[in-house]
């Protein structure tokens, strides 16, 4: 007899309530009471009957869906990049399966991904608009194909699979290898969910160690999702045990949870904030990056009044804070109250929203290892003033200090890389403000789209010195829009020094 909603419900309760050390042996005694089928070695198996509760989101709109049976949907298909990620940033050696099936392809992507160690660095299996099925590596922009295969039906159900073992990735759909290469990026990562200027539904996502077969689930005549060698949009039972979706206690049918620390919903202490004085100036912009004396998940976020010196601790986001990527309304690490000072700190991944300054604020050798969208968010008034002082950003899939707010912000003794601009001022914030930026010795690596950014329309300026880019002699400098209180893009104007906007001269900036 097929488990109840009940049984599954059973079944999720005793896995999620385990920590790291005890999931292994409740994985199996569930294989040994209700999955008698299924491996002991199952790191995660998602078929979201009972929603999808341990999965970060950055970007587009998801939600769990009826598509026959419960499903895993993200739905705007104008979305640049839109992806959700679960698992562990420690999972190495594994296989990823799900099932995908494209609504809208458009000019994109749906797929699925392996080794995500930030929302912009990933191995990625994904069905184009090209009617291929892809294996890329994801390094921020830098896109690298490692092989392609012809689908047809392309808006069929399509089984997808990541194989991850040491330096060797290889991807397949509906069974058939897509390409296998030798990775060079880094080697244990989360998994996920992905799409890009389109909308797709998942379904059925099983993870396992790559030593074991993925986990593949009965034939019952209840099944409703299956792919065929060749793919249909019909969801019935057919011969296909790859892509079946029943109702049986098969791995790829239950509800487990791994115990990562995005599905945490435990308490952690938050360091008290000593009031003392600033002391100290930033490190040179070529300083080597710091070693983690520790790490500390934080699950809520920590305020700060007066000086947070942590030492060189790594402080990452667990539970409620478990995203890398910048949902709408989505908290930050720290939260720095009106001429607070956070110094000698590293945010690890994920980062949820990293910093936010309510006021004014200084920040002083802090380091954000994985971006994700932004690292640090400015919100004070007219005549706040904001200052970044040596430390440095990696892996920014857009913003690394977003202006929000009023007043100047100085960037000196900073090295940035991997990043899409360094500086935004808001384009598109409900209340706009007259906003400065003062960028001084920062160093700044491609690949990346633009250093700052600015709205001449309100007034903004950008004073630029001892500006060193490396890797693109092409990299816009400071761009001109025009901004809007509207929520709308803003229009880009212009590039390059002014003398009124963008203030600098071509002696300010060295190409490398």
């Amino acid at each position: 007899m097929p488990p109840t909603a009940s049984d599954r419900r059973r079944r999720r309760r005793l896995v999620t309530g385990l920590g790291a050390a005890g999931a292994a042996g409740a994985v199996t005694a569930l294989v040994a009471v209700l999955v008698p089928s299924a491996s002991a070695a199952t790191l995660l198996s998602e078929d979201f009957e009972d929603g999808a509760s341990g999965w970060s989101k950055s970007g587009g709109t998801w939600s769990v869906v009826t598509d026959g049976s419960k499903v895993y949907q993200q739905a705007k298909a104008d979305s640049e990049l839109a992806r959700v990620f679960a698992g562990e940033t420690s999972w190495t050696d594994y296989s990823v399966q799900a099932k995908v099936k494209p609504i809208t392809l458009g000019k994109g992507l749906a797929g699925i991904a392996a080794r995500a160690s930030s929302a912009s660095n990933m191995y990625r299996l994904a069905l184009t608009s090209a009617g291929k099925a892809e294996l890329q590596s994801v390094k921020g922009s830098a896109v690298s194909v490692l092989g392609s295969v012809a689908v047809s039906n392309l808006t069929a159900w399509h089984t997808l699979r990541i194989d991850a073992s040491g330096s060797t990735v290889t991807g397949y759909v509906d069974g058939t290898k897509v390409a296998a290469g030798t990775g060079t990026l880094a080697g244990a990562g989360r998994v996920g969910l992905i799409t890009s200027y389109a909308s797709a539904s998942f379904d059925d996502v099983a993870v396992n160690p790559v030593t074991a077969a993925p986990a593949t689930p009965p034939v019952t005549a209840s099944a409703s999702k299956t792919a065929t060698a060749a793919p249909s949009a019909s969801k019935t039972a057919t011969a296909s045990p790859s892509a079946s979706k029943t109702a049986t206690a098969s791995p790829s049918a239950s509800k487990t949870a791994t115990a990562s620390p995005s599905a945490s919903k435990s308490a952690t202490a938050a360091p008290t904030p000593t009031a003392t004085a600033t002391s100290g100036s930033g490190t040179s912009p070529t300083a080597a990056w710091p070693t983690a004396t520790s790490s500390k998940p934080v699950t809520a976020t920590i305020p700060v009044s007066g000086t947070l010196d942590g030492g060189n601790v790594r402080y990452y986001g667990s539970g409620a804070l478990g995203g890398d990527g910048q949902d709408e309304g989505q908290d930050p690490i720290f939260k720095l109250a009106d001429g607070a000072v956070l110094k000698n700190v590293i945010l690890g991944a994920p980062a949820a929203d990293g910093v936010h300054c309510s006021g004014s604020c200084t920040l002083i050798n802090v380091w954000w290892e994985n971006v994700g969208e932004d690292a640090a968010t400015f919100k004070g008034g007219a005549s706040a003033t904001y200052t970044v002082d040596g430390g440095g950003a990696r892996s920014a899939d857009d913003k690394v200090f977003q202006h929000n707010g009023g007043g100047t912000l100085t960037i000196k003794n900073f090295q940035v890389s991997d990043f899409g601009k360094l500086y935004r001022s808001c384009g598109n914030c409900s209340t706009q403000h007259k906003r400065a930026v003062v960028v001084q010795n920062v160093i700044a690596t491609a690949p990346a789209k633009s250093l700052v950014g600015v709205n001449a329309n309100y007034g903004d300026t950008a004073t630029l010195s001892k500006i060193t880019i490396v890797g693109d002699d092409k990299l816009d400098i400071c761009v001109r829009f025009t901004g809007n209180n509207t929520g709308k893009e803003p229009t880009k104007i212009g590039s390059g020094p002014d003398g009124v906007t963008c203030k600098y001269s071509e002696s300010d900036v060295t190409f490398k």
